[in-house]
């Protein structure tokens, strides 16, 4: 299901616009969820699909968590190119207009200042997006649950990944929502040798590691862990191996969200002074439907 080659959240290479993306992704980076099975229809509700425009039509592009109601958070990689971007939240057949979608375009983007394009093992590919409206919460749109700051979790924590992303190396997107069951791998074990090394950072969370992956497609997306009983959203999807979206030791490698709480928290706050909209805080919880253990 969720094959990740390393993220080049221009997983719109697969929609006839590859010359104008940035080709210097294309050899390293495809990100996609490859095995795992189709979620049930809205059954994680923060799950947004990122798209952009081209001409008079908009295409998929990367997944994304939507965390307030007029913010969405994804991968720095994702947007870092100028396009005219919108979210839609509440789909699950992005193929299909099914009625319980709504499409809200995207005011400003807010890329980490550290994030750099051509070095990606740095890290820091985390960006929020400023939606131009509120998003409607109901049964099909929800906030996610971020984790407190510096949270890391245990080898082995249980989590999903979700996403539009190719089902395959080299294969098409999924035209529904995917989920796929994707263990954290603690940093010890991710940063050796035999595995990612010195490419993966603290700040970084590693999960999954076999034939279930993160693909093209799926970058920017969350990884969804369950805690005490409730799923956060733990990781952003980010890189996989340029070998294949599923390589053995291997794990698709995430952003780790708790390392950047007070990021966050700093682009929210000074957006409100600054629009006296509404005061944001990444620390408030909403109900959610809880997911039975699969």
């Amino acid at each position: 299901m969720l094959r990740l080659l390393l993220l080049t959240a221009l997983t719109a290479l697969v929609l006839a616009e590859e010359e104008e993306l940035q080709l210097r992704y294309v050899e390293t980076v495809e990100e996609r969820v490859v095995g795992g099975e189709i979620a049930r229809p809205n059954s994680w509700p923060w799950q947004i699909s990122l798209q952009y425009k081209s001409g008079s039509n908009y295409y998929h592009t990367c997944g994304g968590s939507l965390i307030r109601k007029q913010w969405v958070m994804t991968a720095a990689h994702c947007v870092d190119s100028r396009r005219t971007w919108r979210v839609v939240l509440g789909d699950h057949n992005i193929s299909a207009h099914e009625g319980k979608e709504q499409y809200i375009g995207v005011s400003h983007v807010y890329i980490h200042p550290n994030w750099n394009s051509n070095r990606i093992s740095n890290g820091y590919d985390i960006a929020l997006l400023r939606l131009s409206n509120e998003a409607v919460l109901n049964s099909n749109v929800q906030l996610a649950l971020l984790p407190p700051s510096g949270q890391v979790l245990p080898h082995n924590n249980p989590c999903y990944i979700t996403g539009w992303g190719r089902t395959s190396t080299g294969g098409q997107l999924s035209s529904q929502l995917k989920q796929a069951y994707l263990p954290v791998v603690d940093h010890k074990t991710c940063s050796s040798g035999s595995w990612w090394g010195g490419s993966v950072k603290t700040t970084m969370v590693c999960a999954g590691g076999g034939s279930l992956s993160g693909c093209q497609g799926d970058s920017g997306g969350p990884l969804n862990c369950q805690v005490s009983g409730r799923y956060y959203v733990h990781g952003v999807t980010s890189f996989v191996s340029a070998q294949g979206c599923n390589q053995q030791r291997k794990p698709t490698v995430f952003t780790r969200v708790s390392a950047y709480i007070s990021w966050l928290e700093n682009v929210s706050n000074s957006i409100f002074y600054l629009s006296n909209n509404y005061n944001m805080n990444f620390h408030l919880s909403v109900a959610h439907k809880y997911h039975s253990e699969k």
